[in-house]
């Protein structure tokens, strides 16, 4: 029998050890999980607050994306309206070239068939050269305000390029 209280006071002892082992876990196990629950706790409130940062970053940048596009299509639109009056000047200007070549053909034929006088085509001759002249200077025009617009489009490329970096 001093055998079987010996082993029953062995078994006793062991199993207040492993009930004191449990209850030491639980404890550190408790202070683990509440720990752990407060940082999980302050990630999920810092994810919170940078998803708000987000997407009021993004709000400003649809709204400059619309205040560009805006004036991208007021400049446009103007830019039309110039390119439109521009076009129609010159072909203004190239139907009177052409009718002011014609009548200097004319004057050259009724020239030759002793018809008229001399300085009367010279009169003629520099009117056409001052046509060409004009021509030649709206044609200019007409590549600057090309080459404006493109240079225009080019910087406003490259600014919202340095922005996205």
């Amino acid at each position: 029998m001093s055998q079987i209280d010996d082993l029953h006071s062995r078994i006793t002892a062991a199993l207040d050890r492993i009930s004191q082992g449990l209850e030491g876990i639980s404890e550190s196990a408790g202070e683990a999980d509440v720990s752990e629950m407060d940082a999980l706790r302050q990630q999920l409130e810092d994810e919170k607050t940078a998803n708000a940062q987000l997407e009021e970053r993004l709000k400003r940048s649809k709204e400059k994306l619309d205040a560009l596009e805006s004036s991208a299509e007021d400049a446009a639109r103007a830019q039309r309206d110039g390119l439109t009056k521009l076009d129609s000047d010159l072909q203004s200007l190239r139907r009177a070239n052409s009718q002011l070549r014609d009548n200097n053909q004319a004057l050259r034929e009724a020239n030759a068939a002793g018809v008229s006088e001399p300085h009367l085509i010279n009169k003629a001759m520099l009117s056409e050269l001052e046509g060409l002249r004009a021509a030649r200077a709206a044609d200019r025009a007409e590549t600057e305000a090309v080459l404006g617009e493109l240079t225009r489009i080019a910087n406003a490329a490259a600014a919202d390029n340095s922005e996205d970096a």
